[in-house]
């Protein structure tokens, strides 16, 4: 399903930005996600970590916080305090539209923020903290040259991530006060502490001291390698993985459905970026994209891609169903495929003669103790897979306008 786009308003009602990333099919929880301190619902690692816990089937919401990306209202104003009841207003306006979020996820300063809004959030039976500080004044760091003058004129301009954001006063007031050793005393929820040892903007003694105060059930997980930010793709995907497997413990998880409500496979546009699709199959649900380069988010194998795979998979599946019934010392099987246009003169045995035509290359690994004859043979074998014979064969698509 599409991402859905909407604002709610906050406690002075003023109008907050969200995004709620649905997953292929009904969501089986629902999760709500505070972004890092001056960043956006749309900071990668959010988007990431988002689009990693939908492919599981949970639904997230992130909104920008109070004077940041598309929010109204003056991020001057803020406090943690602020956040924190943005964060409630947050999980209010999903309560109402759907379901409570039952997963509370908080990265940076949003992970502090999680732990203070938990006990205000009845739904939340698990909360996650990517790289959190133990402290909400932690972050005055940022900006600690300037806060004596920030106490003196009470407002003051600070440079931030290459821009420019007005502190005041009040705020440093705030986070002052606020402490969560008695919000993790009494968290009464699950909690998961993901935090890398190598971050060097809130370092790992962070997550000792959140570990420490907060009371079982409790889990920590080294981010190795990984900074503050989670700027690699690889680790947001390792961090959603993560909290999608770590959360069916502890969340009231809708079960999936037996059967698939249609026969085939859906495809639709999720509307989250300007080319990528959800894709239903059975129980399964995956995402189809085109890369960066093109204007794509990269969130998934292109349409190309997903045809090679099915080529290489029957391919695979009817050299290893032959090698077993032969009892042949096959070990594996590996398929390589690549995609190109060439121009159909270069193809001899094509019967088309002019333009181009689409070429699949195939490379076939066997390993195994096979003679000279058994590995000819497995390579005939690769050309009876069904997808090759599909691919071969006349295809006729019909296509009409759905009812």
């Amino acid at each position: 399903m599409p991402s859905e786009r909407f604002e709610f308003p906050n406690a002075r009602g003023e109008k907050l930005a969200a995004v709620l990333d649905r997953p292929a099919g009904d969501p089986k929880a629902y999760a709500l996600f505070a972004h890092c301190f001056t960043c956006g619902k749309d900071v990668l690692a959010a988007k990431r970590i988002a689009d990693g816990l939908t492919a599981r089937g949970i639904a997230v919401l992130r909104f920008d916080f109070t004077g940041l990306g598309a929010s109204e209202g003056e991020f001057a104003n803020t406090t943690f305090s602020s956040n924190v009841a943005d964060l409630v207003a947050a999980a209010k306006h999903l309560r109402e539209i759907y379901r409570g979020p039952g997963l509370l996820i908080g990265h940076s300063l949003g992970g502090a923020a999680v732990l203070a809004a938990a006990q205000n959030c009845p739904e939340a039976r698990a909360v996650v903290t990517i790289a959190a500080p133990a402290d909400p004044a932690h972050v005055t760091g940022l900006f600690k040259d300037q806060i004596s003058e920030i106490h003196a004129k009470g407002e003051v301009e600070v440079a931030l991530a290459g821009r420019s954001f007005r502190v005041r006063k009040e705020f440093l007031d705030d986070v002052a006060e606020r402490k969560l050793h008695d919000c993790l005393a009494n968290l009464r929820k699950a909690l998961l502490v993901l935090h890398s040892p190598t971050d060097d903007l809130v370092g790992i003694e962070n997550a000792s001291a959140i570990f420490t105060a907060a009371k079982h059930p409790k889990s920590f997980i080294s981010l190795s390698g990984a900074d503050h930010l989670i700027s690699k793709r690889a680790d947001a995907v390792y961090v959603a993985d993560v909290i999608a497997a770590w959360s069916e413990r502890y969340l009231d998880m809708l079960p999936e459905p037996d059967e698939m409500p249609i026969e085939g496979v859906l495809v639709a546009e999720t509307r989250n970026g300007k080319f990528e699709q959800s894709v239903v199959a059975g129980k399964h649900r995956y995402r189809a994209d085109e890369p960066t380069s093109v204007g794509g988010n990269g969130s998934g194998p292109s349409p190309y891609e997903y045809l090679l795979a099915g080529l290489g998979a029957c391919t695979s599946m009817t050299i290893r169903l032959y090698a077993d019934a032969k009892k042949l010392p096959l070990k594996r099987v590996a398929v390589h495929l690549t995609h190109d246009k060439i121009h159909a003169v270069d193809c001899e045995s094509c019967e088309t003669k002019e333009g181009k035509i689409d070429r699949i290359d195939r490379e076939i690994t066997l390993e195994g103790d096979l003679s000279t004859e058994q590995r000819a043979k497995l390579m005939e074998i690769a050309d009876k897979c069904p997808v090759h014979r599909t691919l071969h064969s006349e295809i006729d698509v019909c296509t009409r306008e759905a009812a």
